[in-house]
């Protein structure tokens, strides 16, 4: 949206600045001098126009590159401006000197408009070739946290943020919202609901004044080849010099291959759970049986898995095990123990049944 602001106004200065140029009564007065200007601006204009558009897209996101680009401009303006001059005197035309001031202005305000569609569109950094100079990003204060589909669905990258864990930037890329829109669209009923929970979700962060969300519509042009949602993140993150936030154990690996900054919403919830030491007398309740012969599975109230030796006949019993080992992984936290006893309270009813 911005671009096209700054391609409206481009057009209406310099139909202004034609206009008050022909119009006036010297050029106005010389066939020569008027058509030449007019062309001189109108074939400027189409060509500066046509290649800004064309050219690849790219951002520069800071206001700083504006007033770089029009000085740029203008000292470029300066040094080929006695061109015009050279041009005028080496193939004779005969047109007057204000006709001359006039095609100046007009390749001053197109250069200027050149220079500045350039660096707005450029990426975070600045090349000169002689001598090579690069101006390697700076990112103030915290790094933004990009998020994909999967953290966006999970729900706990927003309680995060509301208990102030985090104060960095959101991002949400355009693409992944579109992907976040096609799951909802769906027709198989659980991703269709998984799909609105995420946009719910999202809409939630957005209405939200503690959590800074922005909806990222950047068209990086090394992106538009790659196929796969997954790989634009990686690319995506890469260029905003941010972390990318998700719970997919997949993308984490190849994000940590492409050394991007990842962080694994379920590496950070198994983090913070309780860690059960070896010898420790825990309590559960055996709901299933194990792979092997003589296992039994029960759960933590956080939802944490325990493996139970000799516990596969107790399925529906609350008894007390003896920790041998735990074992975590971005999967999760799986505790593995020993029966020891039955808990009190199932001692107690046994012992009213009989």
């Amino acid at each position: 949206m911005l671009i096209w602001i700054f391609r409206s106004i481009f057009i209406m200065v310099i139909l202004a600045v034609l206009f008050v140029n022909v119009s006036s009564k010297l050029i106005g007065a010389d066939e020569t001098s008027f058509w030449t200007v007019v062309w001189s601006g109108v074939g400027m204009s189409i060509f500066v126009f046509l290649l800004d558009f064309l050219t690849p897209k790219k951002k520069l996101g800071a206001l700083a590159g504006v007033f770089f680009g029009l000085l740029v401009g203008m000292l470029i303006s300066g040094a080929l401006a006695p061109a015009v001059d050279m041009i005028a005197s080496t193939y004779r035309i005969d047109v007057l000197p204000e006709a001359v001031a006039a095609v100046k202005w007009m390749m001053g305000i197109c250069i200027c408009y050149l220079v500045i569609s350039i660096v707005m569109r450029t990426k975070d950094d600045v090349r000169f070739v002689i001598p090579y100079v690069e101006f390697a990003k700076q990112t103030k204060g915290a790094r933004p946290m990009v998020l994909d589909t999967s953290a966006i669905i999970d729900g706990r990258i927003a309680d995060m943020y509301r208990s102030k864990l985090f104060d960095a930037p959101l991002v949400v890329p355009r693409f992944v919202l579109n992907e976040l829109q096609l799951i909802a669209d769906s027709a198989d009923k659980l991703k269709r609901n998984r799909g609105r929970r995420g946009l719910d979700i999202l809409k939630e962060m957005q209405a939200n004044p503690v959590i800074d969300v922005q909806i990222d519509d950047i068209v990086m042009p090394d992106s538009e080849d790659v196929k796969g949602v997954d790989q634009k993140l990686i690319m995506f993150t890469k260029n905003c010099n941010g972390r990318l936030a998700t719970t997919d154990y997949n993308l984490s690996k190849v994000a940590q291959v492409r050394e991007v900054d990842v962080l694994n919403i379920n590496d950070l919830a198994n983090s913070l759970k309780a860690i059960a030491l070896p010898g420790e007398n825990l309590e559960i309740r055996v709901v299933k049986p194990g792979e092997e012969a003589d296992q039994g599975i029960g759960y933590l109230a956080d939802g944490t898995m325990v493996v139970v030796e000799g516990a596969r006949t107790k399925i529906g019993r609350d008894i007390l095990i003896s920790v041998t080992s735990s074992l975590q992984t971005s999967a999760g936290k799986m505790i593995f123990g020993k029966f020891e006893n039955f808990a009190q309270k199932n001692n107690d009813t046994r012992d009213t049944r009989g």
